[in-house]
C-alpha cells in the first residue's frame, strides 16, 4: 500500500472540515490507499474513551455546579459552625461547669463524636453530591431522615432570623451620640428604672443577682424598648408584630435572599466578609476587654479548674450537647455545602481544620466575655457569678450596658453589633442553602427555578418568624428554640448515623473516601462512625427527653398547652423517618423480602435484588468494619 499526498486541486470536491464542539473526540483520516489506480480518502469520529469520576449511578453528563474556591467552601463551613452559640453560650456553660475541667469532657467528645461526625457527612455530601434528602440513593428507605433534617432547618431559621433582626435594630440604636441604654428617661422606661450606680445592698437584697435584674435602662430597653415584652401576658398573648422589628426582619431576608439566589457563586462571596469580621471584631474587642479594670479576675473565674464538677453528671451532658450543636452537624448544612466540591477534594482535612477552628473560636471568645463580665463585676461591686449569664441576656444587655460605660462607647457598640449580626447571617445563610439544595436537588423542577424557589424560602421564614416579633414573640421564640431543634435533631442524626454505618456499611463508605482521596479512613475513625458516635448519640438523646421539664422563661411558666405544641413541633420533623420508611416499602415491588431488599441496597445495586445478591442479607456486611 502506497501512502499518498493528495493534490489540492484533487480535494476541491471535497467538503472541508468545520470544527465543531466535540469534546474529548478524535477525528481518524485513514489517507489515501491506491488501488488499481485509484485513490480514496476516509475519515471517522472516533469517542475516545473517559475515565468517569463520580459515585455509581452518576454520569459524566450530571453537571453540578462547584465552588469557585477551596477557600469559599472553607470560609461557608466556619461561617455556619461559627455562630452567636459560640459566644453566648459556651464560655458560660465552661465557667459554670468547673471552668478548665469543663474542657475534659468537652474536648473528648469533640475526638470522639463531634469530629467523626463532621467527617461523616463532608465525606457523605461530597462523593454523593446531593443534598440531604437525595443523598440517601445510598439506602432509600432512610431518605425520611433528610426531610427531617432540612424541615428542622427551616424551622430553625424562623426565629434565628428573628435574633439576626435584633442585631440590626440595635445596631441602628447605636448609631447615636449617647447610647440609647444609658439612662432612664426614655419613653419605655418604668418607674422602677435604676441607673446601675456601685452597687446598693437594695439590689442584693431580694437574692436577684445583677444579671437577672429587669431594672436596669439597659435591660428595659431590650425587655420594654425592643420586644415590648410588658404588653403581654403570655404565649397566649402576642399582639401584633413590631413594625421596628419588621423592617429589620425585611433587611436579614434580603440579604439572605441576595447572598444565595445564584447558589454557591455567590454565597462562596459573601463569607469573604461574614466568616472573617467577626474574628477581626472579637480581636480588637479581646484587646480592649483585658485592658479594663477588673479584666483578670473575670479571666481567672474563667478559666479556674474545679475538677471535682465532674463528678456531676450534667456536666458530661452539657459538654456533650455543646459539641454537637457547635459544630453543627445533623442540620444538612455541612452535606450540602460538601456536594458542591470537587470529587477528589481532601475533606478529611478540612473536616480537622474547620471543626479545630469551631472550638478554638468558643474557647477565645470566653476571653473577651470574662474580661468585660469582670469589668462589670468591679464596676458594680459584685461578683463575677452575679453578672455571668448566657443567651440574648448576655449579648443584649449585660454586654451592651458594660459598652455603654467605656470611652468612645459607640465605636464599640457599633463594633459588636457587626459582629453578631455577621456571627448571625452566615450560619442563617448556611441553614437556608440546606433547605434550598436538599429540595431542589429531590425535585428538579426547583432547581430549574432556583431563584424563584430561594425568595420563596425566604419569604416563608419572613411570615413565620412575624410570630416571634409580636410583643410576646419572645415567648414563641423560648419555644421553637427549646423544641425544633432539641431532641429532634439529635434523633435524625442518631438515625443518620446509623444509616450510614450500619445499612450502608462503614467498609463500603470507607471505600468510596478512598475512591475519592485515595487512602481509607484509619481503624479509629471507623471504629468511632460503627460505635462510639451512634452511641454517644443515643445517650444524648436519652439524656435530653429525661432532663425535659417544663417550659419557663425568667419567673414565666409557660401552659401546659404550649409544651404539647412544642413537642408536636418536634414530632413534625421526626415522624417523616418512619412514614417514608413505610411508604418506601409499600412503594417496592415483589415479595416481602425482595421489598426490604430494594429499600436497604443503594439505587445503583437494585438489580442485584432480583439476583438474590443483597449484601444486607449476610453476616459479613454487619461485622465489617
Amino acid at each position: 500500500m502506497n501512502i499518498q499526498v493528495v493534490p489540492e486541486h484533487k480535494l476541491s470536491s471535497v467538503a472541508p472540515l468545520k470544527l465543531c464542539n466535540v469534546e474529548k473526540k478524535e477525528v481518524e483520516l485513514i489517507l489515501v490507499k491506491d488501488q488499481n489506480g485509484v485513490q480514496y480518502t476516509s475519515t471517522s469520529i472516533v469517542n475516545t474513551p473517559t475515565t468517569h469520576v463520580g459515585p455509581p449511578g452518576s454520569s459524566s453528563e450530571d453537571e453540578r455546579e462547584t465552588w469557585g474556591k477551596k477557600i469559599d467552601f472553607l470560609l461557608s463551613v466556619i461561617g455556619f459552625a461559627v455562630d452567636l452559640a459560640n459566644v453566648w453560650r459556651f464560655p458560660f456553660l465552661c465557667y459554670k461547669n468547673g471552668g478548665g475541667a469543663f474542657l475534659i469532657p468537652y474536648v473528648l467528645f469533640l475526638l470522639i463524636a463531634g469530629m467523626p461526625l463532621f467527617y461523616m457527612e463532608l465525606a457523605l455530601g461530597q462523593y454523593n453530591r446531593e443534598g440531604a434528602a437525595t443523598v440517601w440513593k445510598i439506602c432509600p428507605v432512610f431518605k425520611g431522615v433528610g426531610y427531617t433534617v432540612i424541615l428542622i432547618a427551616f424551622y430553625v431559621g424562623f426565629y434565628y432570623n428573628v435574633i439576626i433582626a435584633w442585631s440590626i435594630h440595635y445596631l441602628f440604636a447605636s448609631m447615636t451620640s449617647e447610647l440609647p441604654w444609658l439612662h432612664c428617661d426614655n419613653p419605655w422606661n418604668s418607674v422602677n428604672c435604676t441607673i446601675p450606680i456601685p452597687m446598693n445592698a437594695s439590689f442584693m437584697d431580694n437574692r436577684t443577682s445583677y444579671a437577672k435584674n429587669k431594672n436596669t435602662p439597659a435591660a428595659e430597653y431590650y425587655e420594654r424598648g425592643v420586644l415590648h415584652l410588658h404588653e403581654s401576658r403570655g404565649i397566649g398573648d402576642l399582639g401584633p408584630p413590631r413594625w421596628e422589628l419588621s423592617l429589620c426582619l425585611v433587611a436579614v431576608v434580603f440579604i439572605l435572599y441576595f447572598s444565595l439566589w445564584k447558589g454557591v457563586k455567590s454565597s462562596g462571596k459573601v463569607v469573604y466578609i461574614t466568616a472573617t469580621m467577626p474574628y477581626i471584631v472579637l480581636f480588637v474587642l479581646l484587646i480592649r476587654g483585658i485592658t479594663l479594670p477588673g479584666a483578670m479576675d473575670g479571666i481567672r473565674a474563667y478559666l479556674h479548674i474545679d475538677i471535682k464538677m465532674l463528678n456531676n453528671p450534667k456536666v458530661w451532658i452539657d459538654a456533650a450537647t455543646q459539641i454537637f450543636y457547635s459544630l453543627g452537624a445533623g442540620f444538612g448544612v455541612l452535606i450540602a455545602f460538601a456536594s458542591y466540591n470537587k470529587f477528589d477534594n481532601n475533606c478529611y482535612r478540612d473536616a480537622l481544620l474547620t471543626s479545630t477552628i469551631n472550638c478554638v473560636t468558643s474557647f477565645v471568645s470566653g476571653f473577651a466575655i470574662f474580661s468585660v463580665l469582670g469589668y462589670m463585676a468591679q464596676k458594680h461591686g459584685v461578683r463575677i457569678e452575679d453578672v455571668a449569664t448566657e443567651g440574648p441576656g448576655l449579648v443584649f444587655i449585660i454586654y451592651p450596658e458594660a459598652i455603654s460605660t467605656l470611652p468612645g462607647s459607640t465605636f464599640w457598640a457599633i463594633v459588636f453589633f457587626i459582629m453578631l449580626l455577621t456571627l448571625g447571617i452566615d450560619s442563617s445563610m448556611g441553614g437556608m442553602e440546606a433547605v434550598i439544595t436538599g429540595l431542589a436537588d429531590d425535585f428538579k423542577i426547583l432547581k430549574k427555578h432556583r431563584k424563584l424557589f430561594t425568595f420563596a424560602t425566604a419569604f416563608g421564614t419572613f411570615l413565620f418568624a412575624l410570630l416571634c416579633i409580636t410583643n410576646g414573640g419572645i415567648y414563641v421564640l423560648t419555644l421553637l428554640d427549646n423544641y425544633a431543634a432539641g431532641t429532634s435533631i439529635l434523633f435524625g442524626v442518631l438515625i443518620e448515623a446509623i444509616g450510614v454505618s450500619w445499612f450502608y456499611g462503614v467498609d463500603r463508605f470507607s471505600e468510596d473516601i478512598e475512591r475519592m482521596m485515595g487512602f481509607k479512613p484509619g481503624l479509629y475513625w471507623r471504629l468511632c462512625w460503627k460505635f462510639v458516635s451512634p452511641t454517644f448519640l443515643l445517650v444524648v438523646v436519652i439524656a435530653s427527653i429525661v432532663t425535659s421539664t417544663g417550659l419557663t422563661l425568667d419567673d414565666y411558666v409557660f401552659p401546659q398547652w404550649s409544651n404539647v405544641l412544642g413537642w408536636g413541633v418536634a414530632m413534625s420533623s421526626m415522624l417523616f423517618v418512619p412514614i417514608y420508611a413505610v411508604y418506601k416499602f409499600f412503594s417496592m415491588p415483589g415479595t416481602f423480602k425482595e421489598r426490604i431488599a430494594y429499600c436497604v441496597t443503594p439505587e445503583h445495586e437494585h438489580h442485584l435484588v432480583k439476583e438474590g445478591n443483597v449484601r444486607q442479607f449476610t453476616l459479613k456486611h454487619w461485622l465489617a468494619i
